[in-house]
């Protein structure tokens, strides 16, 4: 590894962080923020000794196979790592880091906004507004759902999931979830959360479903159409973690027939290839992958960056290393 190791960046980062970057590698930014097209991605795994991508960058097997002998290390600027193919890099002796636990409070706030406003009809009062259609108060206008005292099923309890709980605790919501591994008693007693170890019977049974389990081959339609369909015509379903763990044209399908009573996504299956069916629905609430987008999460997710960056060059393991087996 040179001295001043070559780092190349995919996307434009706040500037906090790509000064620092500067101060101390030889760095080469993106400073038009438009993604890398196949060719630059390739050509920069080729040139790079530490590469930083984030979400939007495909390093999969191929893009790999033409990693130059310099590229060492991809220091990924985000918590999810499902779109690098991690075992291959580790076959090739490359090391991947992430960076966990900075945007815990910034998910969790987002999902709650969701939780809150597809029952609420937050949206739809919007446009009523914004339409001009709004003609004053009346005792059976724009009438929603009242979350206090309803059921909430979080699947996946980690972090955010967890720190989900204690925001819809405090909105009166009863806390239920399913994860492959049960909480501590101490945890689940301070949550108040009641653990089901069936899916399936938990999804029956609740009232609003939000996911925060990560993006695996085994969460892949982990709510598939035939486990969507177990939900409650009256229950809502919020998703903030990755959108292929919903089958997302079975869901439209269900909203459209009126066998959901809504969604609040902050994620898709395809990206910003929206289904028109969602984009028409009424009774959804669509946010463009903004539940991590604050100016304190964004610049300490660089942070995480560097520090995992510096320690590999100064020659010791980083603190955020991805190891396959974890995934």
């Amino acid at each position: 590894m040179p001295a001043a190791p070559k780092v190349i960046v995919t996307r434009k980062l706040p500037d906090p962080v790509e000064a620092r970057l500067g101060e101390l590698f030889d760095v080469e930014l993106n400073r038009s923020d438009a993604p890398l097209s196949a060719a630059k991605l390739a050509d920069a795994v080729a040139r790079a000794d530490i590469l930083v991508p984030t979400l939007g960058d495909q390093i999969n097997t191929n893009l790999l196979a033409r990693a130059g002998e310099r590229l060492r290390l991809i220091a990924n600027y985000g918590a999810g790592v499902d779109h690098i193919d991690v075992e291959t890099a580790r076959q090739r002796g490359i090391l991947v880091t992430n960076t966990p636990g900075v945007l815990t409070e910034d998910t969790a706030d987002m999902t709650m906004a969701l939780i809150l406003a597809v029952p609420r009809r937050l949206v739809e009062g919007v446009h009523l507004i914004e339409s001009g259609a709004w003609e004053g108060w009346s005792p059976t206008a724009m009438l929603g759902h009242r979350v206090a005292g309803k059921r909430l099923g979080i699947v996946g309890m980690g972090r955010i999931g967890q720190a989900v709980a204690r925001r819809a605790a405090a909105f009166g919501l009863d806390i239920h979830y399913h994860d492959r591994r049960r909480l501590h008693a101490d945890i689940e007693d301070r949550l108040g959360a009641r653990y089901w170890e069936s899916l399936d019977q938990m999804l029956a049974r609740m009232d609003v479903v939000s996911i925060h389990c990560p993006s695996t081959p085994a969460t892949f339609h982990l709510l598939s159409a035939r486990r969507l369909k177990l939900m409650k015509p009256s229950a809502y379903i919020v998703n903030t973690a990755r959108g292929d763990i919903v089958d997302q044209n079975a869901l439209a399908r269900m909203l459209e027939a009126g066998e959901l009573s809504g969604a609040g996504l902050d994620v898709y299956e395809h990206g910003p290839d929206i289904s028109d069916r969602l984009r028409a629905a009424r009774n959804v609430v669509l946010m463009p992958h903004m539940s991590s987008a604050t100016h304190e999460g964004r610049i300490e997710t660089g942070e995480k960056v560097i520090i995992n960056i510096k320690t590999f060059v100064d020659g010791h393991t980083p603190p955020d290393r991805v190891i396959p087996a974890m995934l």
